[in-house]
């Protein structure tokens, strides 16, 4: 297992980039505890593939270093990282059985057959695989072929880290639950360094203890589940996570006091110096925008079934705000008022929390 840095890093696939879009990761300088379970979350073409691929060894950065245990390795090659990767689809050896395709990586690294079937056999047992062990990896359904991918990684004791490249991707919806929880079970046991990408959220929450959130090429937040639901760093963030994500409205700031739409709304950051010619928003989750008798006058412009909760998006004028409300709660067949909760209702600047 290793402590991961990433200092001064930055990539491009261009050989002379000149304009910020070029660059597919910008300035990134991160810190993964040895043994931590870790997330990168974000959208496609973000560039959180390609991070993993640095750390890898397979795509050098432009710019900056990777280190484990504070060891220079940004030249050092991928075989010698000691790194294990399941990628987005399952690699297997069809002709070779379950039992071959787990003990292979032990048998390259000449390691004798009886640690070998005792190794083999306790990673069969942690993913279901043990009644499947003498049957050839060619018959097997596509979470089947995937646990070996995951087996392959976790069978080697030499390892620094395990990553994981959307290794759900393929599975039938129904399993993905049970392979989540069978991965956050294998890291509490093993207690080795995994890295996880997903655009899921579900994924990263359920996954990690600490989730990266990536866009467009720069990390805008590095928090627990919980970090990123309750105080989200960037607007980004806030829409990105929660489902429905949360309300981002313009407004002005008039003597410390926050304005929507010529509303006073009470935030819980208000800014204490000018904020002068910077895109300015509020920021606050559905859960905490409640029908009230007086407040943002709205009209109920849509209603849809969320299961327990209804999820209420009224307008006030063109602008769409989106609440929760429970499922047998009374709500006015047009017209309303919302409040917002001071205590979780947040000023963005340029997208990014007031301090």
């Amino acid at each position: 297992m290793a402590r991961i840095a990433l200092d001064g890093l930055r990539h491009s696939y261009l050989p002379q980039p000149q304009r910020p879009e070029d660059w597919a990761l910008k300035q990134l300088d991160l810190e993964w505890a040895d043994g931590g379970a870790y997330a990168l979350l974000g959208p496609s073409g973000c560039g959180k593939t390609t991070l993993l691929n640095i750390i890898s060894g397979l795509v050098r950065p432009s710019e900056g270093r990777v280190l484990f245990d504070g060891v220079d390795l940004t030249d050092v090659p991928t075989d010698k990282r000691r790194i294990a990767q399941v990628f987005q689809f399952p690699v297997v050896y069809d002709t070779m059985t379950v039992y071959d395709n787990l003990a292979f990586p032990l048998r390259n690294r000449g390691i004798a057959e009886p640690e070998i079937k005792a190794k083999v056999h306790e990673i069969a047992r942690m993913l279901d695989l043990d009644s499947a062990l003498a049957r050839r990896a060619a018959g097997l359904t596509a979470d089947g072929k995937q646990k070996i991918s995951l087996g392959r990684g976790l069978v080697r004791s030499d390892v620094n880290v395990i990553m994981f490249d959307e290794p759900l991707t393929v599975i039938d919806p129904h399993l993905k639950w049970q392979l989540r929880s069978k991965l956050k079970e294998l890291h509490q046991r093993t207690r080795r360094t995994m890295i996880y990408v997903t655009h899921d959220q579900t994924e990263a929450l359920t996954f990690a203890d600490k989730v990266v959130v990536m866009h467009d090429g720069t990390v805008v937040q590095v928090g627990s589940p919980v970090d990123l639901f309750e105080r989200p760093q960037h607007t980004f963030v806030g829409h990105f996570i929660g489902s429905p994500g949360m309300n981002v409205l313009p407004c002005e700031v008039h003597d410390g006091t926050a304005l929507f739409a010529g509303h006073r709304l009470p935030v819980q950051n208000p800014p204490k110096q000018p904020l002068n010619g910077q895109r300015l928003e509020i920021g606050v989750r559905p859960e905490f925008v409640t029908l009230a008798p007086e407040g943002l006058p709205v009209r109920i412009a849509k209603v849809s079934d969320g299961g327990r909760y209804r999820v209420v998006e009224a307008l006030h004028d063109s602008q769409r705000i989106k609440l929760l409300v429970d499922e047998d709660a009374s709500l006015p067949a047009d017209t309303a008022h919302l409040r917002f909760d001071p205590g979780h209702t947040r000023l963005y600047a340029d997208g990014w929390l007031v301090s």
